[in-house]
């Protein structure tokens, strides 16, 4: 698949703007803010793993994928030298098996923003959606469409990108603007956006199908 290749190439040539070697400040102030607690974790996109084992050392139980097979080799290496326990899978979110969970927290960073159309955004959602235990959050950082026209960076997201893909599986707690921590001269705009699992969903939006779903 194109988009494996595309972004296991940039992990092979160490193209990664986006990795500072260093847990996101978004996901430590969430957590506090929020009082999560430690609990099963999937973080989505993991890359070479500096978040998955922050949380890992915090005492979240990890479980970790990414579509890039070197990014996961990468964590793997990370997590075994940290001496943290974190399990890392290679799989494409949309295509392959996920772990069924239940898991109270998921994560992601610069995933979501990834796909372009809003039937994949909404996809991802019911698949976060899935996999959390009752009353799960999920935690995205998502590349902003606002702020001036820019060459590279994170794709371009508008609010009601977001809440288009993300009602009715998750009502929205938090949805504030930040920058990415990032290795660019400029870091970029970002939401960060923090849900909690609905207990029931009657409409599934991007199909117009009605859904009666525990």
């Amino acid at each position: 698949m194109q988009r494996t290749r595309d972004f296991d190439k940039r992990y092979r040539t160490g193209d990664l703007p986006w990795d500072t070697g260093r847990h996101d400040r978004n996901l430590e102030l969430v957590i506090r803010e929020y009082g999560i607690a430690p609990c099963t974790v999937l973080e989505l996109g993991a890359g070479t793993g500096t978040d998955a084992i922050w949380l890992a050392r915090k005492g979240f139980r990890v479980t970790a994928v990414d579509l890039s097979p070197t990014a996961v080799g990468m964590a793997r290496k990370k997590a075994s030298a940290a001496g943290v326990e974190v399990e890392f899978i290679v799989a494409d979110i949309l295509r392959d098996e996920l772990p069924p969970g239940p898991f109270g927290f998921v994560f992601d960073r610069g995933c979501f923003h990834t796909f372009d159309l809003p039937e994949e955004r909404a996809r991802l959602a019911e698949t976060v959606w899935r996999r959390l235990g009752p009353g799960g959050h999920w935690f995205s950082l998502m590349g902003s469409a606002d702020g001036p026209e820019r060459e590279e960076g994170p794709p371009r997201r508008s609010a009601l990108d977001i809440v288009s893909a993300v009602e009715p599986w998750f009502e929205i707690l938090l949805l504030r603007s930040t920058r990415f921590d990032s290795k660019l001269p400029e870091a970029p705009r970002s939401w960060a956006c923090l849900m909690r699992k609905r207990d029931r969903v009657s409409t599934a939006p991007h199909t117009g199908e009605c859904r009666d779903t525990e």
